[in-house]
């Protein structure tokens, strides 16, 4: 195969240098095979060595680690799973709503735990979280949420008004005051993936490099997966492939890829960072369906991403770029600050996410015990995978935890319409949200 350039998929991917491992060159017998070398399979290859040293664990990666969304996300390590808590409770009732929310607010602070413990190299601070109104129909969504996660006995969630949202970053598009949670990381996410490449080689994980996975089957009560140069033979297999998931024919009506799209500054200035103000370095969001998601990166650029969605043809996996959404967010950038209208850009790129009918993540055996997948991050999944790898563990090893009894592992999955009439459906949704952002919006 020919290798692809990783360094200009993402700003992120092109941050340090890296130089990808080996390629699976022969054949190999392993007790778990992991097809998908981002922070699912990643951290799910870790737990699995830490509970037990003597597994053999393979990890096939089909470009490089941290190629896929591990790779290009804002790197917001963030409680927020599925999409709001209210849409969360209509979904699945309000007590799983609650314990949808514990499981994020776990994983934020495992990520924190596991970078200090390990001493991950990702650029980690953890400045708090903003979400954010931007008009008033948009205000009166916010002071909903607010008021339904305090019924439910959420903690660490504040209602700030909007002096002091203005004193922590100042937009003059901000309408009323704004969600206030302390517990929130940014990171390098690729940075991140390959701190951990480090960590589970050192740890006895063969990792392997631009060995895509074409085929899986199940023979003789052993997985044999297919790549270029190489068979594997596992007992069982994790698939930790998200958005490409659909690619195995188990997981086709499961999920579908979904494109998000990000730019990004130049360092900004003194100047123009004091226009701003953002001393405090919060990540933010908005209260819109398609959100816009931003953050200032280690070196001082703002990164921000979202505004709309690309939904594919429903087949091929290359829409990682879309000049509209990219002119779109850098004229959004300058009207939500105008000390930041003569700003220029350095990159854009886009990359898909896992989203299921739902919008809600599923974990769970495929089948029978000798296979477990992951998916349907939603774009919400850098802690959240962290967690899924102890979650994938635990089903691995056929061990009860109360991490298994969690409601949306092993859930009964909403299957997308076969052919056409599926990518139709992601399309209305789609459109819906579109429509509902035109009609309460600011932003033209």
């Amino acid at each position: 195969m020919v290798a692809t350039d990783f360094t200009e998929i993402s700003y992120w991917l092109g941050t340090r240098a890296y130089a990808p491992g080996p390629a699976l060159e022969g054949d190999v017998d392993v007790d778990v095979a992991v097809v998908g070398g981002g922070f699912t399979g990643l951290t799910s290859s870790y737990f699995l060595t830490q509970a037990d040293p003597g597994l053999r664990v393979a990890v096939l990666e089909s470009e490089v680690v941290g190629f896929g969304a591990s790779g290009r996300n804002a790197g917001f390590s963030m409680t927020k799973i599925g999409m709001m808590h209210s849409l969360t409770a209509m979904r699945f009732g309000k007590t799983r709503a609650l314990e949808a929310h514990e499981y994020a607010d776990r994983a934020v602070d495992l990520v924190h735990e596991l970078v200090d413990k390990l001493g991950l190299d990702c650029d980690y601070e953890h400045p708090g979280f903003l979400w954010v109104a931007t008009s008033e129909g948009y205000r009166k969504r916010l002071l909903k949420e607010i008021a339904l996660v305090h019924r439910l006995g959420i903690t660490g969630i504040h209602l700030i008004d909007g002096a002091e949202l203005r004193a922590r970053v100042d937009s003059p598009l901000y309408v009323g005051g704004a969600w206030w949670e302390p517990n929130c990381g940014l990171l390098n996410p690729a940075k991140l993936a390959w701190a951990w490449r480090d960590v589970v080689t050192a740890a006895g994980v063969q990792v392997y490099e631009r060995t895509p996975v074409s085929q899986v089957e199940r023979t003789g009560g052993r997985s044999v997966l297919t790549t270029p140069r190489g068979r594997v033979t596992a007992r069982k297999v994790v698939f930790a492939t998200n958005a490409w998931s659909h690619l195995f024919p188990q997981f086709v009506a499961k999920q579908v890829p979904v494109w998000t799209y990000i730019v990004l500054t130049e360092p900004l200035t003194p100047a123009q960072l004091d226009s701003i103000g953002w001393r405090g370095r919060e990540g933010v969001e908005d209260f819109r369906d398609l959100v816009h998601y931003y953050r200032l990166t280690a070196d001082n650029r703002l990164l921000i991403g979202g505004r709309d969605v690309g939904l594919g043809d429903g087949r091929g996996m290359g829409f990682d770029s879309d000049e509209t959404v990219f002119a779109a967010l850098r004229s959004d950038v300058r009207a939500m600050f105008p000390g930041l209208r003569d700003v220029g850009f350095s990159h854009a790129w886009g990359g898909p996410v896992s989203a299921t009918l739902d919008l809600f993540p599923a974990l769970g055996y495929a089948g029978g015990k000798d296979a477990v997948y992951a998916f349907g991050c939603v774009g919400h999944g850098v802690s959240t995978t962290h967690l899924h790898g102890q979650v994938v563990r635990d089903l691995v090893l056929e061990r009860d935890s109360e991490l298994t009894e969690t409601f949306f592992v092993n859930r009964r999955l909403v299957p997308f319409p076969p052919g056409p009439l599926g990518l139709r459906t992601v399309q209305g949704i789609a459109g819906f949200m579109r429509w509902e952002d035109r009609r309460l919006d600011v932003l033209p």
